[in-house]
């Protein structure tokens, strides 16, 4: 039964696996780290990450990918440390206008049936001129109510952890238990039986690139809380991060493949990946590199479990 068991859910429990081995591995190098204070130091960086592999994931849910991730992040910063908290309604107005932004990426992939990897790309050079538009240097200040939220003590264990949970619970039961997250996931599996079904396909990606808007916005305003201030370049590596994090917790690029909870879990594990590798004091310009070893060595083990489960079929 347990062997069996494993077999089943062996894609599910990797990620999971994959988290707890470097855990432990941090808390072998690093007892302090057992603490409401260690983990509070080791994970706090994971609620920014986590938010853009959420977001990165429903694009490639619909089998699209964005490029421009990070680049918009860095402007969403760059806006928080300014407008959002000189000028309020300007800063909200310009965040809600990224989001509208989004959303119109996603109708004009649909509608010119335009490669995603090359529309998102071209935007990340908009939104990265925009970002230095708006704070051309790094500075800016964080508004009180966002770092007093980023920074506040709660009991038992960090924020973070709890922002963590709830993030991951919340869009898994949306996406994967309602009858609308089925749909959305639908478009990435079989688009024509979803439009033959009478569902608009374009709304379907206007939803999910708009809802990737929603969550890069969120993922750089959570950075600017921790850091309290704005860089026009600060998430630039959230891109390959947020895909690697939904690689890593499960899902795939095509098919509407994708798991919440697993993406969630895959973007702490590369944030815990950096702190292990600081622990054993390699250098900073090797840990790109190791922490892409890591990601190789998950995904060798993916398609090991890809191949028996073909066998099994």
């Amino acid at each position: 039964m347990p062997v069996s068991f494993l077999a089943r859910n062996a894609r599910i429990l990797l990620p999971m696996l994959s988290f707890v081995a470097i855990l432990l591995a941090v808390f072998w190098l690093q007892p302090r780290a057992m603490s409401y204070v260690g983990l509070n130091l080791l994970l706090n960086l994971a609620l920014p990450i986590a938010f853009a592999t959420i977001a990165q994931m429903f694009v490639i849910t619909v089998n699209d990918l964005d490029l421009s991730l990070g680049a918009y992040v860095g402007f969403v910063a760059c806006v928080a440390a300014t407008w959002l908290n000189e000028q309020p309604l300007l800063g909200m107005a310009a965040l809600a206008g990224g989001i509208l932004i989004y959303a119109a990426v996603g109708a004009l992939i649909h509608l010119r049936n335009l490669p995603s990897i090359v529309v998102t790309l071209g935007m990340s050079f908009v939104w990265l001129g925009l970002a230095i538009l708006v704070l051309p240097t790094p500075g800016g200040k964080a508004p009180d109510w966002l770092r007093a939220l980023m920074t506040w003590k709660t009991p038992l264990v960090p924020f973070t952890i709890y922002a963590l949970l709830s993030l991951a619970v919340v869009v898994h039961f949306w996406l994967m238990r309602s009858a609308l997250g089925a749909v959305l996931r639908g478009v990435g599996g079989n688009p024509r039986s979803v439009e033959r079904a009478g569902w608009s396909l374009l709304k379907a990606k206007m939803i999910m690139f708009a809802l990737a808007g929603l969550f890069g916005m969120c993922s750089g305003l959570s950075l600017v809380g921790l850091t309290t201030s704005g860089d026009a370049n600060i998430a630039l590596r959230y891109t390959l991060l947020s895909i690697a994090g939904v690689i890593l917790g499960g899902g795939e690029f095509t098919g509407g493949r994708i798991s919440p909870v697993g993406a969630v879990i895959g973007a702490m594990t590369l944030t815990l990946a950096g702190s292990f590798l600081s622990f054993l004091r390699l250098n900073p310009d090797w840990q790109i590199g190791a922490q892409g070893a890591i990601l190789i060595l998950v995904l060798a083990l993916r398609v090991i479990i890809n191949r028996a489960e073909a066998r099994g079929t």
